[in-house]
C-alpha cells in the first residue's frame, strides 16, 4: 500500500514540476521563445482556443516571433489577442504575417520579473511541501489503522521526505536558469 502511495506523490510532485516550469516558460526574458504566447488565446469563429492551434509561430531572430496565420481572416484576431494578453507585446502585420519585436527590458524590469519568477517558484515548492503533508497523513492514518506498521510508516515518510527534497531541488534549478535568462543582458 505504502508503495502505490509513494508512486502517487511522486506523479504529482512531477506535475507540480512541470506546471511550474510551464509557468515560468510564459514570463518574459528579453529573448524571443515561442512559449511565451502559450497563454495566449484567439477567439476562433466563437471558441477560445490556443494560439498556435490557430497559426505556425517561430522565432527567426533573437528578438522577433512571428506569426503565421492559417487563415489570412485570422489575422486581426490573432493581433487583438495579444494586445489583450498583457504580455506588453504590441504586434504589427502586413496582412499575412504577424510580427512581434520583443523589446529590451530594463534594468527596473529586469528585477521585477526575478521577483515574480521567486513567486511563482515559491508557490511550486508550496504545492510539493502540501503533497508531501498530504502523503504523510495518509501514512500516519494507515499506522493508525494497523494497516502499515510503525517501522513502515517511517520508512515511508523518509521516502516522502527524499521525493520532496528532489522535487524542491528541482525547482530551484529551474529558478536558477529562468533568473540568469532574465538578467542576462
Amino acid at each position: 500500500m505504502d508503495k502505490a502511495l509513494i508512486a502517487e506523490t511522486e506523479a504529482k510532485m512531477k506535475s507540480s514540476i512541470d506546471s511550474t516550469q510551464r509557468e515560468l516558460a510564459t514570463i518574459r526574458t528579453g529573448k524571443a521563445t515561442t512559449s511565451l504566447l502559450d497563454t495566449v488565446r484567439v477567439n476562433y469563429y466563437g471558441n477560445m482556443v490556443p494560439l498556435n492551434q490557430t497559426a505556425n509561430v517561430s522565432a527567426p531572430e533573437p528578438r522577433m516571433l512571428l506569426i503565421q496565420p492559417w487563415e489570412k481572416a485570422m489575422v486581426e484576431e490573432i493581433k487583438k489577442a495579444i494586445l489583450k494578453s498583457d504580455l506588453g507585446l504590441n504586434p504589427t502585420d502586413d496582412g499575412m504575417i504577424i510580427r512581434i519585436p520583443i523589446p529590451q527590458l530594463t534594468e527596473e524590469r529586469r528585477k521585477d520579473l526575478v521577483r515574480t519568477v521567486k513567486l511563482l517558484a515559491e508557490e511550486g515548492r508550496v504545492r510539493v511541501r502540501g503533497l508531501r503533508r498530504d502523503a504523510n497523513e495518509r501514512l500516519k492514518h494507515l499506522e493508525k489503522e494497523k494497516a502499515i506498521s510503525e517501522d513502515e510508516s517511517r520508512k515511508a515518510q523518509a521516502e516522502v521526505q527524499k521525493l520532496t527534497d528532489k522535487y524542491v531541488e528541482s525547482i530551484d534549478t529551474i529558478l536558477e536558469h529562468k533568473q540568469r535568462d532574465i538578467m542576462e543582458v
